[in-house]
């Protein structure tokens, strides 16, 4: 028989509280058989993020991404805030401890996260994609 020691005690807490076999949701008990990386692809998707898009603002590769959302219980501890920022959702949605409610207007998220990064271009050029764009506008209005 194997004694446990402390540590060995932490980490099986550790793994009970990152079972997502059953989460609290508003106080009742909620079956729930969603596992991290499939929570991550699916949050991930409908924000409009390819897993390029994605390992791209966290800093990572394609492949850890991958990895996250199909090889892993385990999410990464050191990323879930940056992972968290750029889903635009927090810790405990993403980890499945509290319920993600959808939010209104994901069809255009993709659209929506490219106007961001457009903001944060110099006047000049925003300038010139906006001639751009309504140069766009008013070829379709023909």
């Amino acid at each position: 028989m194997i004694e446990t020691t402390p540590i060995m005690a932490l980490v099986e807490i550790d793994e009970e509280m990152l079972d997502v076999s059953k989460r609290k949701s508003n106080g009742k008990s909620a079956e729930v058989h969603e596992s991290f990386g499939e929570r991550l692809a699916r949050i991930r998707k409908a924000r409009g993020y390819s897993q390029y898009d994605l390992a791209d603002e966290i800093g990572i590769s394609q492949r850890m991404v991958a990895y996250y959302e199909a090889q892993t219980e385990r999410p990464p501890a050191h990323l879930i805030p940056k992972i968290s920022e750029i889903l635009d959702v927090t810790a405990d949605q993403l980890l499945g401890i509290l319920e993600l409610k959808d939010k209104e207007g994901a069809k255009n998220s993709r659209l929506w996260r490219k106007l961001r990064q457009v903001e944060k271009l110099p006047p000049s050029d925003r300038r010139a994609l906006l001639k751009m764009l309504d140069a766009l506008l008013a070829q379709q209005r023909s």
